[in-house]
């Protein structure tokens, strides 16, 4: 990834901001989508086809992992050991909401779309956060 995109995307040259934007953002989104599974897994279970236990313990999960994320982001610079967790855990979650999807959910049509994006939404992240990090590292 070119500097110049990072750039625009992160909205700064610093390549520390650029880190911890991404970082913050993936908090935001992530906390978000925690919280939302963890008060509404009831009628989100439904709508998606996931059972509701299985949310709220995702939800609970996930906002502590966005908590966790969103410390790293505050950080004036942020460890590269932390950072470099955050990306591997971002691209484990993508792997296994796919396997979760292809081997033992029975999502509605609303779950099967729901899925990849959210896959797709979090493997996104470590690849900026990935590129964003190599470039604070050189």
């Amino acid at each position: 990834m070119s500097q110049a995109l990072l750039a625009g995307l992160s909205r700064t040259t610093q390549p520390q901001s650029m880190v911890r934007r991404f970082l913050a953002l993936d908090a935001a989104v992530t906390g978000a989508n925690g919280l939302a599974y963890a008060v509404a897994a009831g009628p989100l279970g439904e709508l998606l086809g996931v059972d509701r236990t299985l949310l709220l313990g995702l939800g609970v999960f996930l906002t502590a992992y966005a908590a966790g994320v969103a410390w790293l982001a505050a950080r004036p610079q942020p460890p590269v050991l932390g950072v470099k967790l955050v990306i591997d855990a971002n691209l484990l979650w993508a792997a296994l909401s796919l396997v979760a999807l292809a081997a033992w959910l029975e999502p509605t049509t609303a779950g099967v779309v729901w899925t990849p994006v959210q896959a797709g939404t979090v493997a996104g992240f470590a690849l900026l956060q990935w590129a964003a990090l190599r470039a604070a590292t050189r």
